[in-house]
């Protein structure tokens, strides 16, 4: 697998358009195809000579960490010579995506690609896609195994779940109080993360003077968010440090500290774009440093691996191996029985150069 994560993210970001977002309706695709749906009347792809249409299905509409995914998703998929549709649900929840698919069931897409806002309430609908010959796949956050072919994901689990603790060990100067605030409670993503840093701190006596307090939900609703983070810094008056793994949390945090002059800190993962004026290691911004990942570069592989399943280039087995574009070869894995392939790892930014990363519109 290709692992040169930082130089394909310099190259990626330098393309970044990012798309609009349209609640509860097609974005399609960054070539046109929002206008075509438009214009058909239904919502639906025409499609061209390549006659193969793949669908994403993000977490919800105004998401700026999806918006990117999107734009990586359909760049990919038109490079191919396929056809991209964009459907942002209303709301963060299992309800709203299940009627997203639904419409797609209907429209016969070749492959729905979906950021499961929970692990097993689209399994219903996605066996339905699934009998009616759509290939199944996920992103950024998976479902039950037997839903889908294979899972797109960002970074080893494991991986992001020690980054996050020596994160907020290090922060927090090797001893005290920290909480976390994560998205919605059923976000199979940000449970697996968070369940990684109990068991890293577990594991190892190191982290043995670190208490975790609270783990809050935010549901990735920005006010939410904020009322999460000054419940926490009423409730723990000893808290010094938030770890936030959800882009929609960490900014709503990082913008309650900062306006209140709270000596709490705060790390996670962050869009350096809604994070710049936060991030420094004074005592005037609230993060010292966050991490993520190029989400146009999980987009883009994300769309190479929808277009590689409906081709039949991987059937989703483990050892089996795809090119996804210039971005390499990657093989399909298994992730504790469960078939993966995996981006690369957490990206770190600090002072030094989320300046850099936001003015490439990431």
């Amino acid at each position: 697998m290709k692992k040169k994560i930082i130089s394909l993210m310099m190259a990626a970001a330098l393309s970044v358009t990012t798309l609009a977002a349209c609640g509860g309706t097609d974005q399609g695709s960054a070539g046109g195809a929002a206008q075509q749906a438009e214009d058909s009347g239904s919502g639906s792809e025409s499609t061209d000579d390549a006659g193969k249409t793949y669908a994403l299905v993000t977490k919800s509409a105004g998401n700026a960490f999806m918006e990117l995914l999107g734009t990586g998703f359909a760049q990919a998929v038109e490079s191919t010579g396929g056809k991209a549709i964009i459907k942002d649900p209303q709301a963060a929840t299992a309800d709203a995506q299940i009627s997203e698919i639904q419409s797609l069931i209907s429209q016969g897409v070749d492959s729905i690609l979906v950021a499961a806002n929970d692990p097993s309430a689209l399994t219903a609908v996605l066996k339905e896609a699934t009998d009616a010959g759509i290939k199944v796949l996920t992103v950024d956050s998976d479902v039950d195994a037997a839903s889908r072919a294979f899972f797109v994901n960002q970074a080893s689990t494991e991986l992001i779940g020690q980054t996050l603790l020596d994160a907020c060990y290090d922060i927090a100067g090797g001893s005290g109080q920290y909480a976390i605030l994560s998205a919605t409670s059923q976000a199979t993503n940000q449970n697996a993360w968070i369940d990684a840093m109990k068991a890293a701190a577990e594991a190892d006596s190191k982290y043995a003077n670190m208490e975790l307090v609270e783990v809050a939900y935010g549901d990735d609703e920005p006010q939410k968010s904020t009322d999460q983070t000054q419940a926490l810094l009423s409730k723990y008056p000893d808290l010094k440090v938030i770890c936030a793994p959800t882009t929609v949390g960490i900014a709503a945090a990082a913008k309650v500290l900062q306006d209140t002059g709270s000596s709490v800190k705060l790390t996670g993962l962050g869009l350096p774009s809604e994070m710049v004026e936060y991030i420094g290691e004074d005592d005037a911004h609230s993060c010292p440093y966050m991490f993520l990942w190029n989400m146009i570069d999980l987009g883009n592989l994300a769309g190479y691996a929808s277009v590689a399943l409906v081709n039949g280039d991987t059937t989703g087995a483990v050892g089996e191996k795809f090119t996804a574009g210039n971005m390499g070869e990657f093989e399909v894995v298994d992730v504790d029985g469960a078939s993966q392939i995996i981006l690369g790892n957490p990206f770190k930014f600090d002072a030094s150069n989320v300046q850099e990363w936001a003015d490439k519109g990431m």
